[in-house]
């Protein structure tokens, strides 16, 4: 397993720690780790409340964080984690509205690693997970 990968399962485990807010909100219960393009980890944790339009996911948390502090928006892999690392099921991956905004926020995140499952070194790229994404045209105007 490389190192960055390590590191990112240990960034990512420091966020998770679920809690009730408040008897609406719930937080800490899925947290995620990226890389940016320079290297930089930045973290995020799930914010979910009753009502979905408030929700925040950790990913795109995550993002928001590493564009506050830096202004990337390219990120190298990223690693999401729930009460264990990634192993193969799909619950540790990106959902849709997180897929669909990574690509918004740099075409070259189609390249971006995601974790699948830790233990045995799977990794898949967001291309795989959003193929023939529909703005694709609008960055190529």
């Amino acid at each position: 397993m490389q190192d960055i990968w390590k590191k990112l399962l240990e960034a990512a485990k420091k966020e998770y720690h679920p809690e009730e807010v408040t008897p609406f909100i719930n937080a800490h219960h899925v947290a995620a780790a990226l890389e940016s393009e320079d290297g930089t980890i930045y973290t995020g944790f799930c914010f979910e409340s009753c009502c979905g339009v408030l929700d925040l996911c950790a990913e795109r948390v995550a993002a928001l964080n590493m564009f506050q502090s830096s202004g990337q928006t390219k990120v190298k892999r990223m690693l999401v984690v729930r009460d264990r690392p990634p192993r193969g099921e799909y619950s540790e991956l990106p959902c849709g509205a997180c897929r669909e905004f990574f690509m918004q926020l740099n075409i070259a995140n189609k390249d971006m690693e995601i974790m699948f499952d830790y233990d045995k070194e799977i990794i898949i790229k967001l291309e795989e997970l959003i193929p023939k994404w529909w703005g694709e045209s609008r960055y190529n105007q």
